[in-house]
């Protein structure tokens, strides 16, 4: 189909793959968009590639095979806004890369797989060349099979720091621990949410045994030293609250870290969905249990809703692939188990939240010269010279000392500099949700006239 599609699924990971999937099954003429060359998402990164084996990914392959002979398929088209038609979506993309082509696709409902980027917080030396998220690392090694450094560190916390240092030892590197602010047994006071896990669990630990890593709970990379690029870092012991007790010193060339994960909803925000705070705090895509999101004909599944990995994304999917079957005319039978299946994902999910919450204690670790906005070199002086001035909230201090107005659109020290100034992460609110040309700007048709009593 070449006009106006029934659904378009924007991310082409387990979630928008499932949700496409499910609507195309049940009847619907679906286009999935995605800005990738190739499909899976952060999770299934590398799925395709010449060899490359990803764990898990053959039930992936198999909806993927399924999908693309039922489906349009759209990879390497980035999605720049999205706009209500008054009687559907219009979808703006770039399509290619160096040349890029503006193209416009228009469905009567839109599905949001959109995913996560790393969630960073700053530290004196959190800048030096060899210092990158640990979401990064994992990039590089599963899309390219590139190896981040030689001696690396993986720290912050989570369980994903586990898949990382595993993966990066497979692969030849010298992993020199992996140290999780919380503890290490966050997850011991569910026992019956984590019971299904409990083989994964073992499988990493093994493999930091095989590569005798040690792996330390209550402890946190608090500074990286180097001068032209990174030569060792800070290794502290934490209080309970994050405050460093004692340091020590580890060499090595990389540092791989992360804190969680912020759901990527710059898209849905332009429609005027609707948000709440999610487990971690952070905002996310409102929905009921068939994934709608309070703008009629729009859905939204996988870490938009909330992080929770793959199975709940995929749960997610097919959720909202058949809620909007069904909300287009199509018959649809109920699957109550699979309902359920979403329902004991989701609170797996939220008791993992709250076993690896971001304690408050990390802002002891800076100085004053801290790098707050590395796009517009903001340190953290010039946040507390802001915050002196009279701002109290992030927007006030972002126009008071531009933390946020750089490349990355406070991406990544967005929810930081909220909570310096005590202020809840709100939603993003980028009318551009990707770089663009001026010249793609002034070729967009422009957005249609809202429909009687206001935008939907």
């Amino acid at each position: 189909m070449t006009g106006t599609y029934d659904l378009a699924v924007v991310g082409a990971g387990p979630a928008g793959v499932a949700g496409a999937l499910s609507a195309c099954l049940a009847g619907l003429d679906v286009v999935l968009i995605d800005g990738a060359t190739r499909p899976g998402g952060q999770y299934f990164r590398g799925f395709g590639a010449p060899n490359q084996r990803i764990p898990g990914s053959a039930r992936f392959a198999r909806q993927w095979e399924t999908l693309t002979a039922r489906a349009a398929v759209l990879l390497g088209h980035r999605v720049w806004a999205v706009e209500s038609t008054g009687d559907g979506f219009a979808v703006r993309c770039l399509e290619g890369d160096r040349e890029e082509r503006p193209r416009t696709v228009t469905a009567r409902a839109l599905l949001f797989a959109t995913g996560a980027h790393d969630r960073p917080l700053p530290f004196p030396g959190w800048d030096l060349p060899g210092v990158l998220t640990a979401g990064g690392a994992q990039a590089l090694l599963k899309g390219d099979l590139v190896v981040a450094g030689r001696r690396i560190v993986v720290a912050g916390t989570g369980p994903f720091l586990l898949p990382v240092a595993t993966g990066l030892a497979r692969a030849g590197a010298d992993v020199r621990g992996v140290y999780e602010a919380n503890s290490r047994l966050g997850l011991a006071r569910h026992p019956l949410l984590t019971a299904g896990r409990a083989a994964e669990a073992l499988g990493y630990g093994l493999g930091l045994a095989r590569h005798r890593i040690p792996y330390l709970g209550g402890h946190a990379v608090i500074e990286a030293h180097g001068h032209d690029a990174l030569t060792h870092v800070t290794v502290a012991r934490l209080d309970a609250g994050w405050r460093p007790l004692a340091t020590r010193t580890v060499e090595c060339d990389t540092l791989a870290y992360g804190y969680g994960f912020v759901p990527q909803i710059e898209l849905p925000v332009q429609l005027g969905c609707l948000t709440r705070q999610g487990a971690d705090g952070a905002p996310v895509v409102a929905v009921d249990a068939g994934m709608r999101a309070s703008v009629p004909g729009v859905y939204a599944a996988g870490e938009t809703t909330g992080v929770g990995g793959a199975p709940l994304a995929e749960a997610e999917g097919r959720l909202a692939g058949r809620a909007a079957a069904a909300d287009l005319g199509r018959h649809v039978p109920p699957l109550p188990a699979l309902s359920r299946r979403a329902a004991r994902l989701s609170a797996f999910a939220a008791a993992l939240a709250r076993a690896y919450p971001v304690r408050q204690g990390w802002q002891d670790w800076l100085r004053d010269d801290t790098l707050v906005c590395r796009c517009e070199e903001v340190p953290l002086s010039a946040v507390r010279e802001a915050v002196s001035l009279g701002a109290r909230d992030a927007r006030a201090v972002k126009l008071l000392a531009r933390p946020g107005m750089g490349w990355c659109q406070g991406r990544m020290c967005g929810h930081v500099v909220a909570a310096l100034v005590g202020d809840d992460p709100g939603p993003p609110r980028r009318p551009i949700a990707q770089p663009v040309r001026l010249g793609d700007l002034a070729n967009a048709s422009p957005q249609a006239p809202e429909p009687p009593g206001g935008p939907r």
